[in-house]
């Protein structure tokens, strides 16, 4: 497959997963937060499902920008500029490939990293989609380096994502309305790293059969 349907692949997926658990990561988000993460990201993958067939698709770079100013438009709160500077970040890394290598895939998700700690001012440890996210990064970084195939990669990636993911529960929340809780946020998951999680292991799944 091409770099372009790749990446089509990718947002298709985690579009999907975002709109059909749209109650449980609002129920997620409603332990501590105030409850629209679930809401806000399906709007925004909505909307960039409702315009999926408009999209530039000069190169996969192009097509990941343009999903970008969809979220933006249309998520609110924080969820919009984070995730939009993320997918604007990871498609800036990808402009002009015509097949992706693990490698570009890693540079692609680092560059989204920068791009949300620019945003969000987060960091590690402060109980975000950050925690499940960049160690899932490593993960496939390790298992591609190591010789792994593109499907084992993505399955351990996806382990790595859930058992960080279910480990912020251990965190106290350092950023966004759950902050605003202080220690009281100890003991319940983040609703953004937990979305992660889903979202890689909906992706882990379908990707051989893609």
């Amino acid at each position: 497959m091409t770099a372009l349907s790749d990446a089509e692949f990718v947002v298709r997926t985690v579009a999907d997963t975002a709109c059909a658990n749209e109650e449980y990561f609002g129920q997620l988000d409603a332990v501590v937060g105030d409850g629209d993460f679930g809401y806000s990201l399906a709007r925004g993958f909505e909307h960039v499902l409702a315009q999926w067939d408009d999209f530039d698709r000069t190169d996969a770079g192009v097509f990941l920008q343009k999903v970008a100013q969809a979220i933006s438009q249309r998520v609110g709160g924080t969820s919009g500029p984070i995730w939009g500077t993320a997918f604007l970040r990871a498609g800036g890394k990808l402009k002009g490939h015509e097949t992706i290598a693990p490698a570009d895939v890693v540079v692609a998700l680092r560059a989204a990293v920068e791009g949300i700690q620019a945003r969000g001012q987060a960091q590690l440890g402060e109980k975000t989609l950050l925690d499940s996210l960049v160690p899932a990064i490593d993960t496939f970084e390790a298992e591609t380096a190591a010789g792994a195939s593109t499907d084992d990669a993505l399955a351990a990636m996806a382990v790595t994502a859930r058992t960080t993911a279910d480990a912020t529960k251990e965190l106290q929340a350092m950023r966004g309305r759950a902050s605003y809780t202080g220690e009281r946020s100890i003991g319940s998951v983040d609703a953004g790293a937990t979305a992660v999680a889903v979202m890689l292991e909906k992706l882990a799944g379908a990707w051989p059969q893609r």
